[in-house]
């Protein structure tokens, strides 16, 4: 197969929704669809034999929530699906940003009994900055939830985006008879099934049909009325205008009934975007140009707790990878092979030979790779847009077991190179302050680190604002802004000035003190 062709395959999109929305879920039901697995496990099941293939870690299957972003390949209708699960949880938000920077598309997946979220909200806006395509899920069907036609509204509304739906639902709650797909004028039964995949569709191109009274009863009549509402209120749907990030397509159904899944997926892999071009330090990158490149856009170690793997995650967005080729680190200005690139459906890893754009494969790292750093054929050039957003909650690290402190020192950097949370050090004594936007962070920092790492360990609060990096094209301001803050000010893993300021008014001081210095709330990574 040709380059070019290989390109127009892949389709690479993340799922993001608020907590308890049902995306994890979700996820499970498109790889039933996708064939890549035979049987769904519930997410919420106390029995880790059954927990999701999607949440590998052992909190997350504890817990029964999603913490780190998974990565998940499979066929379907001739394209090469590249899903990425990521966590739903806020305090796992900044994870989720950085896997979008990766995909090329997103689903949404919003709850139909609670409507859109503060979570929902942040993470459309994060979209909204790069124009990334859209397609929302409305979940949940069969409970009793919001009225269809308001939810179309919340959802214009609070994400400033408008939606079109492409099926629509026959009642809902206990009486949800299924749905009607507007696009190709068929009726889809629901038919509650967990496990497996239910295939009856009946074609009704003409909603007068008394097939349909028969089949949906009293119901025919309120979703004749729905139908011409819609195809009054909405222009036909412009697949231009999606892929512009102008017009979110929604569809609505049950992921835990496997109910609806197959219209999104169908649709999905149909007008959903080809790899995309992506901005670096010095041009655009286009997807079909000859040569290969890169970014590494998350970091996990201990994927498999019984060999103390750390694997890097790389988004292809040019050329060919190739297993055992030479490739450029471009910020470590060396050349590096690998022999074990993986292709992952959740913690499964198979070795791949080759990666086209679009792709996302797992590099096996000793300790080179950082989240930003880009991977090329010799081009000196950086991928853009990976943030490094201030924490919220700061704590200091301190060590219960000093026969470990080697371990916890390997083990917290580790999992601050991953992006789980930020650390900063501190003079005199190199004390370690963790940095993070949720306190559910430090209990899998805490987790980790005694269950990966055998280091134990203690955060005590401290009451800081907001972390601000600091920029100035005067450094003697700079100096000596940090003598008059000594205590206040802290480096960061790349070495980087940070004033950890104590309250919103003091940094509002100190900026009107130091207008030569510049106070970031953000950091490219």
């Amino acid at each position: 197969m040709s380059h070019s062709s290989e390109i127009s395959r892949r389709r690479t999109f993340a799922i993001i929704s608020h907590p308890d929305a049902g995306k994890t879920t979700l996820t499970e039901k498109l790889l039933l669809f996708g064939g890549a697995i035979q049987t769904a496990g519930a997410v919420k099941s106390n029995k880790i034999t059954k927990t999701a293939a999607s949440d590998f870690m052992e909190i997350e299957r504890q817990r029964g929530i999603s913490v780190a972003t998974s990565v998940m390949v499979f066929e379907y209708n001739g394209k090469q699906v590249n899903l990425l699960d990521t966590p739903g949880h806020k305090d796992f938000a900044e994870d989720t940003y950085r896997t979008l920077t990766a995909v090329d598309s997103v689903i949404l997946v919003i709850d139909s009994v609670k409507g859109v979220e503060a979570q929902t909200k942040r993470l459309m806006e994060v979209c909204r900055m790069r124009d990334t395509p859209v397609i929302v899920f409305i979940n949940k069907m069969d409970l009793e939830g919001q009225d269809p036609f308001d939810l179309l509204d919340e959802l214009e509304e609070k994400l400033n985006i408008k939606v079109q739906p492409l099926s629509w639902p026959i009642s809902k709650g206990y009486s949800f008879k299924g749905v009607y797909k507007l696009y190709d004028k068929e009726l889809h039964l629901f038919e509650s099934l967990k496990t497996k995949i239910s295939d009856e569709v009946v074609s009704i191109s003409d909603l007068s049909d008394p097939t349909l009274d028969q089949l949906v009863g009293e119901y025919a009549q309120q979703l004749r009325e729905d139908v011409d509402l819609i195809e009054n209120v909405y222009e036909p749907f412009s697949v231009q205008e999606y892929l512009e990030g102008k017009l979110a397509p929604v569809f609505f159904g049950s992921a835990m009934n496997n109910f609806g899944v197959k219209e999104l997926l169908d649709k999905f892999v149909e007008i959903a975007p080809e790899p995309q071009s992506r901005q670096s330090s010095t041009r655009e990158v286009l997807p079909d140009e000859n040569k290969f490149s890169g970014f590494i856009f998350k970091i996990h170690a201990n994927i498999d707790p019984r060999h103390r793997d750390r694997i890097a995650f790389l988004r292809v967005c040019s050329g060919r990878f190739e297993r055992n080729k030479f490739y450029k680190h471009v910020r470590l200005e060396k050349e590096f092979k690998y022999p074990n690139p993986a292709t992952f459906l959740a913690q499964a890893k198979s070795t791949i030979d080759e990666a086209y754009p679009g792709d996302v494969i797992g590099l096996y790292d000793t300790g080179n790779f950082k989240i930003g750093d880009t991977l090329t054929e010799g081009e000196n050039m950086m991928f853009k847009g990976i943030p490094s957003f201030s924490p919220e909650i700061f704590k200091e690290l301190v060590n219960r077991d000093p026969m470990k402190t080697k371990q916890l020192d390997k083990g917290i950097r580790q999992l601050t190179e991953e992006g789980v949370a930020q650390l900063f050090l501190q003079e005199p004594g190199s004390r370690k302050i963790v940095g993070t936007v949720g306190e559910l962070q430090f209990e899998v920092i805490r987790y980790r680190l005694e269950n990966e790492y055998g280091a134990k360990c203690e955060f005590e609060p401290k009451s800081y604002y907001k972390a601000c990096w600091i920029t100035t094209d005067t450094p003697s301001k700079l100096e000596e802004f940090k003598r008059i803050k000594g205590t206040n000010m802290v480096k960061d893993k790349e070495d980087n000035d940070v004033f950890l300021a104590p309250s919103k008014f003091i940094l509002e001081m100190e900026q009107q003190n130091f207008p030569e210095l510049t106070f970031h709330f953000t950091s490219e990574l």
